[in-house]
């Protein structure tokens, strides 16, 4: 007995997902048409996961975080420490970003924490953790679609 389409495609994307490889070399591991994994990526949107997953929030906030700290030092530096009005603003606006990802929850953290709870749910029950996993691709999905 083969795998089913979902099965195929839910391969696909992990794929894709995970170790960042090309349609062309999807499609020769999962014997899929190129064109078929293209459809299937763009219609679930597999680039946008793709991407959530690399840019952790971590990793954004060590960015504003820096940016943020070579500004400080920049102003430091004058006679007069006291940033211009364009300085300011722009501290504001990376305070105001560094505030959001602090406080909003993205779709890496909602895929990483998933990932936690089935690994624990099939260290108790594999038939409930596999009822599950369906469950937390749905989530995963209207994360996506709705952001």
């Amino acid at each position: 007995m083969g795998i089913s389409k979902a099965q195929e495609r839910e391969y696909a994307r992990i794929l894709y997902v995970n170790e960042r490889i090309t349609f062309k070399e999807i499609a020769e591991r999962t014997g899929v048409t190129e064109k078929t994994i293209g459809k299937w990526a763009e219609a679930d949107n597999w680039a946008k996961l793709r991407k959530s997953l690399l840019t952790t929030k971590e990793a954004q906030l060590v960015h504003w975080y820096n940016q943020l700290d070579a500004l400080n030092e920049l102003i430091a530096k004058r006679e007069i420490p006291i940033p211009q009005s364009k300085e300011a603003d722009i501290m504001s606006k990376i305070t105001a970003n560094i505030q959001r990802l602090e406080t909003e929850i993205g779709l890496g953290e909602y895929v990483e924490v998933s990932r936690k709870l089935l690994t624990f749910i099939q260290s108790i029950d594999l038939s409930d953790a596999k009822n599950f996993k369906n469950y937390i691709d749905e989530f995963i999905n209207s994360k996506l679609k709705n952001g």
